[in-house]
C-alpha cells in the first residue's frame, strides 16, 4: 500500500492526560507525533483526533493540541476509534482510504483503532515511533498483532517522505525543517 496525499489521513488516537506522561519512550513519542501533525500540516492530509472519555481521563496533553489548532476531537468511550460513530462519519468525510495511526496505548486503542479500520476496507500505516505503550512489552505487542492483522509499520520519517515523494520546493524544504 503506497501512500499518497490524496488517499491519506492521519489519525491521532487519545494522547490525554497523566496517562499519557506514563508512556514508554513518551519525549520521542510526543516529539513524533508533533512531527507528523506538523508534517500532515505541509502536505494537505486530513486530521481526525480522538480522545477517549475526555471528561475521565483529562483533555489532549498541551503538547500535543498545541499542533492541533484549528482542528476538534472526536470524544468517544469505545476503545476503538472505528466503533464511534462520529468518528468514522468524520473519517469518511475526508474521502480518504488510507490512515496513518498514532497515539496511545499500543496494545488497546491504537490496536483495536487498527484492527477495525482493516475489517472496514481502510489501509492502515502505524507509525511505530509515534504510538506507545506504558511497557516496551505491550508496544511490542501491539505492533506486532497489527501487523499479523494486516497492519503496516512505518516511521515519522519514511511515512513523510513518501508522501512527499521527491525532494526539492518548498514542501521538500519544510518537512526537511520538521524532521531535524
Amino acid at each position: 500500500m503506497k501512500l499518497y496525499r490524496d488517499n491519506t489521513a492521519l489519525i491521532i488516537v487519545d494522547i490525554q492526560g497523566k496517562l499519557a506522561h506514563l508512556m514508554h519512550e513518551k519525549e520521542s513519542l510526543f516529539r513524533n507525533v508533533q512531527r507528523m501533525i506538523d508534517g500532515a500540516g505541509v502536505l494537505g492530509l486530513p486530521i481526525v483526533w480522538a480522545e477517549q472519555n475526555p471528561g475521565g481521563l483529562g483533555p489532549t496533553i498541551e503538547e500535543i493540541a498545541a499542533h492541533l489548532q484549528g482542528h476538534e476531537p472526536v470524544e468517544k468511550m469505545c476503545f476503538s476509534c472505528a466503533q464511534s460513530e462520529s468518528f468514522m462519519e468524520k473519517l469518511k468525510a475526508t474521502g480518504r482510504k488510507n490512515v496513518l495511526l498514532t497515539g496511545i496505548e499500543t496494545h488497546i486503542c491504537v490496536f483495536q483503532t487498527a484492527r477495525d479500520l482493516l475489517e472496514a476496507g481502510y489501509g492502515v500505516q502505524v507509525v511505530v515511533d509515534a504510538v506507545s505503550s506504558r511497557t516496551a512489552q505491550n508496544k511490542a505487542i501491539g505492533i506486532e498483532r497489527m501487523r499479523l492483522a494486516g497492519a503496516l509499520p512505518t516511521c515519522t520519517e519514511m511515512a513523510l517522505y513518501e508522501l512527499l515523494g521527491e525532494a526539492g520546493g518548498p514542501e521538500f524544504k519544510e518537512i526537511l525543517k520538521i524532521i531535524k
